[in-house]
């Protein structure tokens, strides 16, 4: 590691509620970490303190705990007064890092001043990509964020973080909204607005277990996710013909599906018009 690389530091928050399990695995990743300039945000949003001992268990590690209101945004925006490293990232609390991961984070930062942040890509624990994620490195842009963006694998410049503010509470796991997703996509068209060089690169991985939904979990997914981008797309008045295209598309697969006889991907597809139908209501409203 390049001497300039081994200087840069990380501040991770990682907010958390009823897992233990899975934040002891994403904390051994991070205490395995060949670099070492890393300090652990943890944002407890448990009523208990069943972190004590999984916390206890990584003394070699610097970690903050912290405690916020329920709410993966409240939670983030929580942490943001505590920031004092030059990188941030958003792990989730069930998702691990290569051993290498931050190495060579740090030396793409270190390399190459003019770099505001980077996103890589998620793969499932056998190393599959999770998704759909191009294969190639590229510029993100506010057309292509929604398929190069994924919280967990995003790395930032603190003064990208400073000049941003805080997420929008009323988007992410928790906030008790129906377009509670999507929060980071926003994040990120807001830091693009502003003006910063944000880069996708593939060969930065994170695994991050893939839980399979139900039928009607799908359904509810797509109800959900559908609703965060049309939140985010009034909220940051993207164009009207961005915003018929991503509408027109659900719309068009749901007829498709519906022909091919595939009732759960139709009705998937169909939640997902709607739901954008609705976000785009609410997020007119930020403005």
């Amino acid at each position: 590691m390049s001497e300039a690389a081994s200087d840069v530091r990380f501040d991770l928050v990682v907010a958390t509620i009823a897992r233990t399990d899975e934040l002891e695995s994403l904390l051994s990743s991070l205490d395995a970490q060949t670099h070492r300039a890393v300090r652990v945000v943890v944002v407890d949003q448990n009523d208990d303190d069943r972190l004590e001992p999984v916390l206890a268990g990584h003394a070699g590690l610097d970690v903050l705990l912290l405690r916020s209101a329920r709410g993966l945004s409240r939670a983030r925006n929580a942490a943001l007064p505590s920031l004092t490293a030059d990188v941030v990232a958003f792990p989730d609390d069930d998702c691990v890092y290569a051993h290498d991961l931050l190495a060579r984070v740090a030396e793409r930062f270190a390399a190459d001043p003019g770099l505001d942040g980077l996103a890589g890509r998620p793969v499932a624990a056998d190393g599959r990509t999770t998704g759909r994620w191009p294969s190639r490195a590229q510029r993100i842009r506010p057309d292509s964020v929604f398929h190069t963006v994924i919280s967990h694998t995003i790395f930032l410049r603190r003064s990208v973080v400073d000049r941003v503010g805080g997420f929008d509470e009323q988007l992410g796991l928790g906030s008790g909204t129906a377009w509670s997703s999507g929060e980071e996509i926003d994040f990120l068209v807001r830091a693009l607005h502003a003006g910063t060089r944000l880069e996708y690169d593939p060969s930065l991985v994170v695994t991050h277990p893939v839980k399979p939904p139900s039928p009607d979990g799908l359904v509810a997914l797509g109800r959900r996710d559908g609703g965060s981008l049309g939140y985010v797309l009034a909220a940051n008045r993207y164009p009207p013909g961005t915003i018929l295209r991503l509408l027109l598309r659900p719309l068009v697969a749901s007829a498709a599906f519906a022909v091919l006889l595939d009732g759960t991907r139709a009705r998937f597809q169909l939640a997902t018009f709607g739901g954008r139908l609705r976000g785009l209501a609410a997020g007119r409203r930020r403005r």
